[in-house]
């Protein structure tokens, strides 16, 4: 019996803490050396404790309250084997490696074997029970030994093949079916309308995200974009009501989005951005209805106010928070920033000055006002083409006007309970054209056009099932309300036109979503002329 407990089970139980229990039959580590290694181990740390324990109380650091007290005591009363640290502390909460476990069950194993020799202490029912113990799990450890050194191996292998220690990748495919049902198109060249062609169209949007932290709170965000899914404003010759995931790119792969987002305070970030940096990234839209195409509402106009629409390219943004109620966001983007031409450039060329306040009175309601600047982006490719003039000014003559705003905009997001939020935005764009320019065979002098633009939202988060979303939107996109443009066809739109919008995104699963949904725009590019315009889609999402 003293065999049994002085060879095997100190061998079993310390290669059970070390996780180097092996058969010497397969030519792996000898019991005998897995003892001296354990043995040295200790002799190495000797002056790291105090010995042997012959009294609980003697750990200043234990008391008669700690849960484990009683399981102490007993080792320490019968087999007098816990040991402690030099400043009479036993340290029951603090981690311990696995050599320093077999260490001391070693220890405590060889006091246990003493005491079997002098027959102290040890009963014979004890003896009978290790010793049935010891045999009853021999394969099972061996087993054990066997799953943790192959699950070593294979944590090894991926150590040494995976991708990034602090890089996650994700991504985003979506497949789009769509369709112009109902519409016409009044050109203003031959005086007659002209029927757009209703021909069911089927693309995708494809999206991958690689997302990096060198610090465990910063964020590197890469965008890698392609998609051949089109837009339907060449065909109905208005953007309204054209489709959020559209991206007529032939299915050409690109680099869309590359910012770099740390914090520098306890409660503001910088985000630089090289590529792609939108006003979005830095303020918050608070619509819930936001899903940047991929979820949420259908249509651009109805996945957020047009103020975050201008593009942006490259620049910096910052994002500060006063407590948890109120949240100041700004950020100044440039369009040719890598571009060293006059007039081009981080200062010289087109940009948009942008800043927010976030107002959170309560948990359930965000409100937010936003400003912004801009040159040469004053087009936000939603609404009337009067309210994007330099895309028509393009079109016309071959070259786009030279454009400034100034542009407000007011938000909110309120949640009636866990199922109904409403929501809504107003917005006023100031727009200037900064030079003469020639246009359908005319001259046009300089002017101001006033765009309006609002939107009412309906959402019922979770409806039919968890993650699911159903939405509703109405309202205006960007129109042309006044002008000092005093020359036809260019200066205010003599129609409104009234968008509305409905959906119902189901979520099949964590990875798949469905989603149907119908645009409705009365009097297309504010044009008493035009049909109204019907567009329907299913848009299938799959995130990973």
């Amino acid at each position: 019996m003293t065999n049994i407990l002085g060879k095997t089970a100190p061998i079993i139980f310390a290669a059970l803490a070390t996780g180097i229990y092996t058969n010497p039959a397969q030519g792996q580590t000898e019991p005998n050396e897995i003892i001296n290694q354990i043995e040295q181990y200790g002799q190495e740390n000797q002056g790291k404790s105090i010995g042997q324990v012959t009294n609980v109380n003697q750990l200043r650091d234990v008391s008669p309250t700690d849960w484990a007290y009683e399981a102490l005591r007993s080792l320490v009363d019968r087999y007098g084997c816990i040991a402690g640290f030099p400043n009479q502390t036993y340290r029951g909460n603090q981690p311990l490696s696995r050599y320093e476990f077999a260490a001391g069950l070693n220890s405590c194993l060889n006091q246990i074997e003493r005491l079997i020799a002098s027959s102290q202490s040890v009963g014979q029912e004890d003896l009978e029970t290790i010793n049935r113990l010891s045999q009853e799990f021999e394969a099972e450890l061996a087993s054990l030994s066997g799953r943790v050194d192959e699950l070593e191996s294979r944590t090894a292998l991926l150590e040494d093949n995976q991708f990034s220690t602090t890089t996650k990748l994700a991504g985003e495919v979506i497949f789009g079916l769509a369709s112009v049902v109902a519409g016409s198109n009044d050109d203003g060249i031959d005086g007659n309308d002209d029927d757009i062609d209703r021909v069911p169209v089927f693309g995708n949007r494809t999206r991958l995200e690689l997302e990096t932290s060198f610090t465990g709170e910063d964020l590197l965000f890469t965008r890698l974009s392609t998609g051949n899914f089109p837009s339907f404003a060449d065909e109905t010759g208005t953007f309204q009501g054209d489709l959020a995931f559209a991206e007529p790119a032939d299915n050409d792969i690109g680099l869309e989005v590359l910012f770099y987002d740390r914090p520098i305070g306890e409660n503001t970030n910088i985000l630089i951005g090289a590529a792609g940096l939108a006003a979005d990234d830095i303020a918050d839209t608070v619509s819930v209805l936001d899903g940047d195409g991929g979820s949420g509402a259908i249509s651009a106009f109805g996945t957020r106010s047009p103020i975050y629409l201008p593009p942006g390219e490259t620049g910096v943004g910052i994002i500060h928070s006063f407590g948890e109620k109120l949240e100041f966001s700004a950020g100044y983007l440039a369009g040719d920033a890598s571009d060293p031409n006059d007039g081009s450039g981080l200062f010289n060329g087109s940009y948009s000055a942008i800043g927010q306040l976030l107002f959170t009175p309560f948990e359930r309601l965000d409100i937010a006002f936003t400003y912004v600047n801009g040159f040469e982006q004053s087009d936000t490719e939603t609404g009337s083409d009067l309210a994007n003039i330099q895309s028509l000014t393009e079109e016309l003559s071959g070259e786009a006007v030279s454009t400034s705003n100034n542009s407000y905009g007011a938000q909110f997001s309120f949640a009636l309970s866990d199922r109904i939020i409403i929501g809504g935005w107003g917005g006023l764009s100031v727009v200037r054209t900064l030079e003469e320019f020639v246009a359908d065979g005319q001259t046009i002098r300089r002017g101001t056009q006033d765009i309006w633009n609002w939107a009412a939202t309906l959402a019922f988060p979770d409806l039919g099932k968890e993650g699911s979303i159903a939405g509703i939107i109405v309202g205006m996109e960007p129109y042309v309300g006044s002008s000092s443009i005093d020359v036809e066809g260019f200066d205010e739109d003599d129609e409104t036109s009234f968008h509305a919008e409905a959906f119902y995104q189901y979520q099949l699963n964590d990875n798949i979503a469905i989603t149907p949904g119908v645009v409705y725009v009365s009097n297309p590019d504010n044009n008493e002329d035009n049909d109204d315009l019907v567009i329907t889609t299913v848009r299938t999402t799959f995130s990973f």
